[in-house]
């Protein structure tokens, strides 16, 4: 198995940080490029990957209580995910996505891995301070 984590300090409280990731009609503005997301009836979603071309089928969870978001493949168990939002005080939060591959063939590795979360983290900052800006 194959994991992977990155993490970020996010300009906007925990609770702000969270609806946005969380929010499933926003998720292509923040998730990889190569990546789509189509709710079907949640926590059910399916997963078209632009490397591969294929649609997999996939479960998305809000646990807004914790403010964390998991999903995973549903039928093949071949990867899985989880992001956490923790406030820092100040008004600031970490964010930190976490992804695990068990299926090695799903794996496009730690570079491309590593840079995917990277930029996911940095698009979502960017609605984060979009959204907080025109709130304020």
């Amino acid at each position: 198995m194959s994991e992977y984590e990155r993490s970020r300090t996010m300009p906007a409280l925990a609770e702000h940080v969270f609806d946005q990731a969380g929010d499933v009609n926003w998720l292509g503005s923040w998730l990889p490029e190569e990546l789509h997301v189509r709710a079907e009836r949640l926590p059910e979603v399916t997963v078209h990957e632009d490397r591969t071309g294929q649609d997999e089928p996939a479960l998305f969870r809000a646990r807004t209580d914790r403010l964390r978001l998991e999903w995973g493949t549903r039928e093949s168990g071949a990867y899985t995910g989880w992001l956490q939002v923790s406030g820092t005080g100040g008004g600031a939060s970490e964010v930190t996505v976490h992804l695990a591959f068990a299926d090695e063939r799903h794996d496009p590795g730690e570079e491309v891995v590593l840079a995917s979360l990277e930029r996911s983290l940095e698009r979502l900052e960017e609605q984060v301070r979009l959204r907080v800006e025109d709130a304020g």
